[in-house]
């Protein structure tokens, strides 16, 4: 069972060791983000993520992802990324992007704190915002 909550804990997880890809396997289920840590007004987010996720775009705000096990394939409108194990991509903000995962991926996100992570796009997908585990 995953330890979440919805207020961050005291230290919004500064001056203690996190490791990301140990809390992204506490995550259930898919497309679930959970908040790790906080620095200034950015969150840092681990998920686990399979299967396709839906075309969107952060009209306010770049998003950064940096794949933590696994291959992530992040589909643009005019082509695509793909990102492996230790690799990052930064998403420029008002750019449509799909991310897509033939097998199970674990990722850390690098987003403003309230970011929704389907943008301007409310669907299934979408996801509780500021939960942290």
């Amino acid at each position: 069972m995953q330890d979440v909550s919805p207020q961050p804990p005291a230290s919004r997880g500064q001056r203690t060791v996190i490791n990301p890809l140990d809390k992204a396997s506490k995550v259930e289920g898919h497309w679930q983000q959970r908040v790790i840590a906080e620095m200034n007004d950015y969150q840092f987010k681990v998920a686990r993520i399979e299967g396709d996720f839906v075309w969107h775009q952060h009209a306010d705000t770049d998003e950064t992802f940096i794949v933590l096990e696994g291959e992530l394939r992040i589909d643009l409108r005019d082509g695509s990324l793909l990102l492996h194990a230790g690799d990052m991509a930064v998403v420029p903000k008002g750019v449509e992007h799909k991310p897509y995962a033939a097998a199970e991926v674990k990722l850390l996100l690098i987003e403003p704190r309230g970011v929704v992570n389907t943008g301007d796009l409310q669907s299934e997908r979408t996801a509780p915002n500021d939960i942290w585990i």
